[in-house]
């Protein structure tokens, strides 16, 4: 990243040493020629700061680097390279608002509050690294992830914005309560999400179970008959 930083600005120095050049070569007063130097290096200036802004913005917008494990889990589960990089941009923006909605959350005592009453941030936390672990499993939590964690995320922060007001009427803290019954039946129905996604497992277990009982039983049974 330094070296294209120094290659923009070799070339935006020539660039600049060639209308030079050109100004110079013209019959021009020297007030002008000065004010038309300062307007390109301006120009440069410009261009150099946007260019490091936009660098800037992708570092913070890209991906983690695909690890080796990971690159192997996911051939192994059958994913094609674009299954995998839309799974990845999408956890990907689900963390950020994972951690957006621990903030907002950690913020407020009343928020604070909902989410010891309903676990969400634990609950998002789990239903994430069950994803994480099973991606192929990403459509049933079409529900938490489209609709149920960027709501909340909404609402939380437009309840801050709101509690966060010095001056407060009886309308505010109406609709601070308002704000504060959805933020905690959306929190409710992310519970229900992890218990949804989890419910297959859940199944398995108790196959499991009862298929270790009927071989205990019919063990018991052989040993009381011998």
């Amino acid at each position: 990243m330094r070296k294209v930083k120094i290659i923009q600005t070799i070339a935006y120095l020539i660039l600049a040493g060639f209308i030079l050049r050109f100004i110079i070569g013209m019959h021009m007063p020297a007030s002008v020629i000065v004010l038309f130097v300062l307007f390109v290096l301006l120009i440069l200036l410009v261009l150099l700061f946007t260019g490091s802004k936009k660098q800037t913005t992708k570092r913070e917008d890209a991906l983690p680097n695909l690890t080796k494990t990971k690159e192997e889990h996911y051939a192994t589960i059958g994913m094609t390279d674009a299954e995998i990089d839309f799974f990845r941009d999408t956890m990907n923006i689900t963390k950020k608002q994972i951690i957006q909605l621990q903030e907002n959350m950690n913020a407020s005592t009343k928020l604070r509050a909902i989410d010891l009453r309903n676990d969400t941030l634990r609950v998002s936390k789990a239903l994430f690294k069950e994803l994480v672990k099973d991606p192929k499993k990403l459509h049933l939590a079409n529900h938490f992830l489209y609709t149920h964690l960027p709501n909340l995320v909404d609402l939380t922060g437009k309840y801050l914005e709101i509690d966060n007001h010095e001056i407060k009427n009886k309308r505010t803290y109406e609709k601070l309560e308002e704000s504060a019954q959805i933020i905690d039946q959306v929190s409710k129905l992310i519970k229900k999400d992890y218990e949804q996604f989890v419910a297959d497992d859940l199944e398995d277990l108790d196959v499991e179970i009862s298929v270790a009982k009927s071989s205990l039983k019919r063990d018991n049974e052989n040993k009381d008959n011998q």
